[in-house]
């Protein structure tokens, strides 16, 4: 038997005390005042209750290694990332690799493989696949449901899954960003119980009083945090914290949910309503064998120095401690790599976006210095009606927002050809299929910022195609080509000199530990930085530039979508 002494914090009955810990066999026996026990503070361990362990760009032993070092204990995770590219095989591999640690890993069933059906996966997970995978038992729930018009009209493949998740008792996670009534009370009523989408407090607000718990996001990319937190102290059963999509040097610099605990203490938010969306409400929602400081429960738990730095000074699983004095205290066997990834290179004409006859033609009465406008490009030319005939469809990125919007503006020409024009900050944007040679899909983007070379990626929600944006067509073409190179993972460079970081693990993961994956991501987004992109997180944003259920305008490897009327477009428009 081995006992701790510290600052005892009971957030189920919301009080401290100066108390003692007795732990045998994995577990709590014994709870204790103790007057003259140690300052530091010990409380139950902290609890992710939405991530893509894929997003780390680590495997889950290494992911594992970062995420105890900050205090969790236990992360509720959906591995749709890996189940798009791979399917059932891909969701085994992060079982097999997550029993290698520690650290307590819940694995959901991915609902929505592909995330719709207007794209090019690598796998495809129907009704019948969720059905059997839901009937195991090291499957907790029925990941989210992204395909929300699916859910709300009644598809029959949908309701199939979501009838599944009854049959076995499983809970369904959602995915609904924006939605409101009266659709939402539809969504909500087809048996969704969680979103962590909410990007407004009033969206979040109705959720709430609908039944659903909101899970506050507070990733890479997708920061909700500041605009959700007061719901914290207002409604403590129904919040809890979540990182969704949080890269490699997040975890190492920054931290994970201690991040967000610290966050919300500067925030004067209830130190136990806090506790309770970082612990507790996670742990009773999902049903998780994951102890809360009581006689009986698995001993997971963890000491903090104080409750203002909330620094995390060692870490418990079932009584073992995994994390002491800034060391990890476990290893785990080098992973495989394993990947679905059938792409070859490209050339710089594959890219190229001509125009048609007629779509720059300057009308008949037109002078001739407007002619020569048109020649120069769109902007540089006259104003004189007819013109300039055409506009163009631009997704307009947020920075830490996967939400985007659409504007129409004027493109700029060159040789009849439509171009990146970075002086306006409209840049073109490619994705093309990483499972067959298809044709490049090419669309604008207005927001990231570069003013020379390109970035790429084998990340690119959901369906992991190659997504790339760049100032220039050879660049692109370059960035896309040492991509295929290395059969997925991240590019940034100009010109012949490019820097990448290889994931080998389906396009997605390296086989290396967090520390050096990170290292190497923060140059890649320091050279990305020095091209001018302005942005947080700049390959993070990129990624979910092709997830077409998220709002407003994306591109996927079969066109440009409009996720509001959920169809395809046209890039141009007759003005």
């Amino acid at each position: 038997m081995k006992t701790y002494q510290g600052i005892l914090l009971d957030i189920v009955s919301r009080r401290e005390f100066k108390g003692e810990i007795s732990v045998e066999n994995g577990k709590i026996v014994r709870v204790e005042e103790k007057p003259n026990s140690e300052n530091h503070y010990i409380l139950p361990g902290l609890v992710d209750a939405h991530v893509h362990i894929e997003s780390s760009m680590t495997v889950p032993s290494a992911f594992a290694r970062m995420a105890v070092a900050h205090g969790t204990v236990a992360v509720v995770s959906d591995p749709h990332e890996i189940a798009n590219v791979m399917g059932e095989e891909g969701i085994d591999y992060m079982l097999e690799d997550a029993r290698k640690v520690p650290l307590k890993v819940y694995f959901g069933v991915p609902s929505c493989v592909p995330a719709t059906p207007f794209e090019s996966s690598g796998a495809v997970l129907d009704a019948g696949a969720v059905d059997r995978l839901l009937a195991r038992k090291d499957l907790h729930y029925l990941s989210e449901m992204m395909n929300f018009p699916g859910v709300i009209n009644g598809l029959p493949e949908v309701t199939a899954k979501l009838e599944s998740a009854k049959k076995y008792g499983k809970l369904v996670d959602g995915h609904a960003p924006g939605l409101r009534a009266p659709l939402l009370r539809k969504y909500v009523e087809a048996g969704i119980s969680t979103d962590h989408e909410a990007y407004s407090y009033e969206e979040a607000l109705e959720k709430i009083k609908l039944g659903m718990k909101i899970q506050v996001r507070e990733g890479s990319a997708a920061k909700n945090f500041e605009a959700l937190y007061g719901l914290i102290d207002e409604y403590p059963d129904s919040v809890m914290l979540c990182t969704d999509d949080s890269h490699p040097d997040t975890l190492i610099y920054e931290g994970h949910i201690d991040k967000l605990v610290r966050m919300g203490l500067e925030k004067g938010l209830d130190l136990y309503n806090l506790l309770r969306a970082a612990v507790f409400n996670p742990v009773e929602h999902y049903g998780l064998e994951v102890g809360l400081l009581r006689e009986g429960d698995p001993a997971d738990f963890i000491m903090v120095e104080d409750l203002e730095s909330f620094r995390v000074l060692s870490t418990f699983i079932d009584g073992e401690c995994v994390y002491e004095q800034g060391k990890v205290l476990f290893r785990a066997e080098k992973s495989p790599a394993v990947n679905v990834f059938c792409r070859d290179k490209i050339s710089v004409s594959e890219l190229r976006l001509e125009l048609r006859p007629g779509e720059e033609d300057c009308e008949e009465d037109c002078e001739e210095s407007c002619k020569e406008g048109c020649e120069k490009g769109f902007e540089e030319g006259c104003d004189q009606p007819g013109k300039n005939p055409m506009k163009i469809r631009v997704i307009v990125a947020g920075d830490g927002e996967l939400v985007t919007g659409q504007e129409l503006v004027r493109p700029k020409v060159e040789n009849g050809r439509l171009v990146s024009d970075p002086g306006r900050d409209i840049l073109k944007l490619v994705v093309l299929s990483r499972y067959r040679n298809d044709p490049a899909r090419i669309g604008f983007i207005r927001n990231m910022g570069l003013k020379k070379g390109a970035i790429a990626s084998s990340i690119a929600h959901d369906s992991h195609n190659i997504i790339a944006v760049g100032v220039s067509d050879e660049d692109i073409a370059s960035a896309v080509n040492r991509l295929v190179e290395n059969k997925g993972g991240i590019v940034v460079g100009t010109g012949d000199k490019f820097l990448d970081l290889p994931l080998e693990v389906a396009g997605l993961m390296s086989t290396r530990s967090g520390e050096e994956v990170a290292a190497r991501y923060r140059l890649l987004n320091e050279e990305a930085k020095k091209l001018g992109t302005f942005l947080k997180a700049p390959f993070m944003t990129l990624s979910f530039m092709s997830l077409l259920v998220i709002p407003e305008l994306k591109l996927g490897d079969r066109g440009l979508f409009d996720v509001n009327k959920f169809e395809f477009v046209d890039l141009l428009v007759p003005e």
